[in-house]
């Protein structure tokens, strides 16, 4: 019989520590995920932040092409990283997966883009473009060559007089650009 306690009391001990060993684990694993959503919310609140009182770029697509776009731009780029991406959903006005709204930054400096489920009345229009300072010849020379593929050369790299060299350009996706060089 006293065995059977002697016994019995070492098994509730053990039970006892194996149920704090969990308890301890359990409590650092809560832990870990708050530092993690602390971490999370601290990059939205960056974010949020980034984007407000910024001038952003804003490139509607009614082709379905804003992901075509934006990977097309990436490529071309140096510094240049998506920042967020939402998508359309099932249900939504237009196909599932299309881009709901992305941002990214070329070369340091916010885009956003959109596929738009309505077709509107009007597009892109040279009338606003984007205007790149080259560093130098190769740059202006490599930056036409890209962004003139598949588009439309408004005004072929050339000193017009205001400048040393100067392009105009609409590219694939209709979006203007003008590269200078001083």
């Amino acid at each position: 019989m006293k065995r059977s306690v002697i016994f019995l009391f070492f098994i509730f001990i053990v039970l006892s520590c194996s149920k704090k060993a969990k308890e301890k684990n359990n409590s650092s694993e809560v832990h870990k995920l708050q530092i993690e959503n602390d971490s999370l919310k601290a990059v939205i609140n960056q974010h949020n932040s980034i984007m407000k009182n910024q001038i952003i770029r804003s490139l509607t697509f009614q082709d379905g092409n804003a992901e075509n776009a934006m990977n097309f731009y990436m490529g071309i780029f140096d510094n240049s990283e998506i920042i967020t991406i939402k998508r359309w959903g099932k249900g939504a006005p237009t196909d599932e997966g299309k881009i709901m709204q992305a941002t990214f930054k070329l070369n340091g400096n916010l885009f956003m883009c959109s596929d738009s489920p309505p077709v509107h009345d009007w597009n892109f229009t040279p009338a606003v473009a984007h205007y790149i300072e080259c560093d130098d010849e190769e740059e202006i020379e490599e930056l036409f060559t890209k962004l003139s593929e598949k588009g439309k050369v408004m005004m072929p790299l050339n000193n017009y007089g205001f400048s040393q060299k100067f392009g105009f350009i609409e590219d694939q996706f209709g979006v203007s650009w003008q590269l200078n060089l001083e």
